[in-house]
């Protein structure tokens, strides 16, 4: 058995600031909003391999929410999640108050994310990716961390952090780590728990979609008729309702019509909103 590791929990910057000089070698972060699952457990441990020391921030952000969405219902589970976190050896979690984080309450400066925020889910959440992207070069530069580490699943939000990493010149190695799904293929997502039987049940169209299109595509399929495959399946369960079902290349610009493109799903099943995203190969 895996001996837990001691973790130290620190809430201000002061506080992350002493724990982060106490650090030498290579550093990484993970940055969760908490409510911890497998997903962010592959993170931490993909972070562990390869880092000589892993700091995690729990941070429900309160500037990617939109006024209709769900900032208060999105659950706080922080004693579980230290427990993840002992778990996978984390060194030090840095778990802030919004105060703490904002002081002003609102930022005078935020990061522009630019045109391709206005996109997918920023058509559907907009201001989302300002505040996400925010929030990130402040925790980046809190940090001072040599890598992070981020999900594929919300994959816009992996390519504009990218983006902005590369635009900015900030000093951090940004590295992506695949979705981690259930058995029947269901992405896992801090929001499942929201869904009942019969929604849990309905949800899994949102895989089926990006299987469906998989499947096309290496049998010769063009773009066209691999994005009919993913939209085939939604239309065969009315129940749940697509934002979006989206064919594009790799950093979310037009499909391409042979190569690598990412295809990109968004519906809202019952009152919780779900994302999905996989890499399709056009032959």
């Amino acid at each position: 058995m895996t001996s837990l590791r001691e973790l130290s929990v620190v809430t201000t910057r002061a506080d992350l600031g002493v724990a982060r000089a106490a650090m030498s070698g290579r550093v990484a972060v993970v940055m969760t909003m908490g409510a911890l699952h497998e997903g962010h457990a592959a993170l931490l441990r993909a972070a562990r391999t390869e880092a000589d020391h892993v700091v995690a921030t729990i941070f429900v952000n309160p500037l990617q929410f939109g006024p209709n969405e769900d900032f208060t219902r999105y659950p706080r589970t922080v004693e579980a999640d230290l427990d993840v976190l002992r778990a996978e050896r984390a060194d030090a979690v840095f778990i802030p108050s919004a105060e703490e984080i904002y002081p002003k309450t609102q930022p005078g400066v935020r990061v522009d994310p630019g045109p391709l925020a206005t996109l997918l889910e920023g058509a559907h959440r907009p201001g989302h990716f300002d505040g996400v992207l925010t929030v990130v070069l402040k925790l980046l530069n809190l940090t001072r961390a040599d890598v992070a580490y981020f999900g594929e699943k919300d994959y816009q939000q992996l390519t504009l952090i990218r983006s902005m990493v590369d635009d900015l010149n900030v000093p951090t190695e940004i590295v992506p780590v695949p979705t981690v799904r259930e058995p029947d293929g269901l992405a896992l997502s801090s929001r499942n728990r929201f869904l009942s039987t019969v929604e849990r049940e309905a949800a899994l169209v949102l895989s089926r979609s990006l299987r469906a299109a998989a499947v096309a595509a290496s049998a010769g399929a063009g773009p066209d008729a691999t994005l009919a495959a993913a939209r085939d399946e939604f239309a065969a369960i009315p129940s749940v309702v697509p934002d979006y079902v989206e064919l594009t290349d790799p950093w979310l610009g037009p499909a391409p019509a042979l190569g690598k493109a990412r295809l990109l799903v968004a519906a809202k099943v019952g009152q919780t909103r779900l994302i999905d995203n996989t890499e399709i190969e056009l032959r």
